[in-house]
């Protein structure tokens, strides 16, 4: 039975390998047989304290192209801009109003970034509403998430079982997509998740330059020495995990053995990730050339808000008037 599937992702740089792998690719399955509706949450990124407005613009459009490059097909699935769909807004307002004020303090992310930042605006703190609404908003069943989005995914559901319960049964309760996402860890420091928040270090953009990406692979932390039946460490098994994504079975079992063996050399595991990490990428890097030069992107994102309002405005119709404003 096909489902309607939602999901978001911010504007806040080019997409890394770890996005990719993690969590675009999936996006590109679920288009298969599903009613999948894809958002760019520039809302979401006003959160940030470095959001800068022209490099905002600039992001935005950088990221559909990616995502696009990447395999999401605006004739299989709905692409769009957030903000160009309003009622996100307004239906945020109204899910705030049966929001519980102590689950929203109780939400790990808000604590973790309140702690790190000296001023906390209140766009963070509201954040898990605004995400409950860009998914009730189109009355989606199922949302694919990574293990530090699910706290979030509860609270929409809580949300969604407090205003049926309030106003009268209008919003499913969205279901997780748990999946088996890879989660890629940073190169230089393998014991956290990959992520542009760290540094250029410690990722690897869908787009960055060849000789950058082969500098970064060659300088991944691996151990001193190698014995045979040596555990590996965290970072020879985050390269495991990436050669595991990219190249054949054959070639990874070859490595492993030579591992087990304690006669593999990081110089030649780290080559043949490289290689085969390159011949992954080419095709997406080819195709987001080809998109560039098109340049119907912004035409692209405004059908999908088009397409994107038609469901905002039904379900807005019957929320209004649930709550008395209609």
């Amino acid at each position: 039975m096909a489902m309607r599937i939602f999901s978001g992702i911010q504007p806040t740089g080019e997409l890394h390998i770890g996005n990719y792998f993690g969590a675009i690719q999936r996006w590109v399955e679920l288009q298969h047989g599903n009613d999948t509706i894809y958002s760019i949450v520039d809302y979401h990124a006003l959160t940030n304290e470095d959001t800068v407005p022209a490099e905002l613009r600039t992001a935005r459009r950088e990221l559909a192209l990616d995502l696009l490059a990447c395999g999401i097909n605006p004739e299989r699935s709905i692409l769009y801009l957030q903000s160009d769909v309003p009622e996100h807004a307004e239906l945020c307002w109204i899910l705030g109003c049966v929001a519980s004020y102590g689950d929203l303090t109780r939400m790990t992310q808000f604590k973790e970034k309140a702690a790190r930042q000296e001023f906390v605006n209140g766009g963070l703190f509201y954040y898990p509403v605004l995400q409950a609404a860009d998914i009730l908003l189109y009355k989606a069943d199922h949302v694919p998430v990574g293990e530090d989005q699910v706290q979030h995914l509860e609270e929409a559901r809580r949300i969604a079982r407090r205003f049926n319960s309030r106003f009268g049964e209008t919003f499913p309760e969205p279901e997780p997509i748990l999946g088996e996402g890879a989660r890629i860890m940073s190169l230089a420091d393998p014991e956290r998740k990959m992520s542009k928040s760290a540094g250029p270090e410690h990722y690897i953009g869908l787009m960055e330059p060849e000789e950058s990406i082969r500098r970064k692979v060659r300088s991944a932390v691996t151990d001193v020495g190698l014995t045979p039946s040596q555990e590996m460490s965290p970072g020879v098994a985050n390269l495991f995990a990436l050669l595991e994504l990219v190249a054949p079975r054959e070639v990874v079992e070859g490595f492993r053995r030579d591992h087990a063996a304690g006669k593999l050399l990081y110089r030649d595991l780290k080559e043949a990730l490289f290689t085969h990490l390159m011949a992954a990428l080419r095709p997406v890097r080819e195709r987001r050339a080809k998109l560039v030069s098109r340049g119907d992107v912004d035409e692209v994102l405004a059908h999908g808000a088009e397409r994107a309002r038609a469901i905002a405005r039904e379900t807005m119709r019957e929320v209004r008037a649930r709550v008395g404003l209609d």
